[in-house]
Formats: C-alpha cells, structure tokens, sequence
C-alpha cells in the first residue's frame, strides 16, 4: 500500500523532498515506517526526537497504517 509523507525542518533535508510516497505491507504501524525510514535513509536514526502525526494527529509507535493516510514527519525543534 502507498502512503503519502510531508517532510519538514531536517527530514526533508534528508529525504530530498517535502512529499514523498512510501510502499509498506498492509497493517503496518508507525513503528514499521520508522524502521523503513532508517534502512532507506540512515541519518533518520540520528533523529531522537522525531515525532509522526497521522491524519493530523500524533501518533504512537504502534498506530496502524492504512491506504490514503497522510503521515507527517515531525523533527526535533530548537529555538531562543
């Protein structure tokens, strides 16, 4: 199944694109796409504090993907 992601701050950075389409197995979770994540893109790892909403939600590790959703990478914010 395809999901679509939305890159921003550093996760575009490595990915290259602020939309990208991914391939995972039907009833993947968030933890999955994480993993696929960091065997596409090793530098994803580095990224401890990466959160993923779901349709506009947060999600857990263990949310299950479906067909159609919009997953959004979220990194690490700094500031002053």
């Amino acid at each position: 199944m395809e999901i679509t992601i939305l890159c921003f701050g550093i996760t575009k950075d490595i990915m290259g694109h602020f939309e990208y389409v991914i391939t995972l197995n039907e009833h993947d979770t968030v933890a999955n796409l994480k993993q696929k994540l960091i065997e596409l893109y090793p530098d994803f790892e580095k990224l401890k504090s990466l959160r993923i909403a779901v349709n506009n939600e947060y999600a857990t590790e263990t949310t299950i993907l479906n067909v159609g959703d919009e997953v959004v990478l979220i990194p690490p914010v700094s500031g002053g």
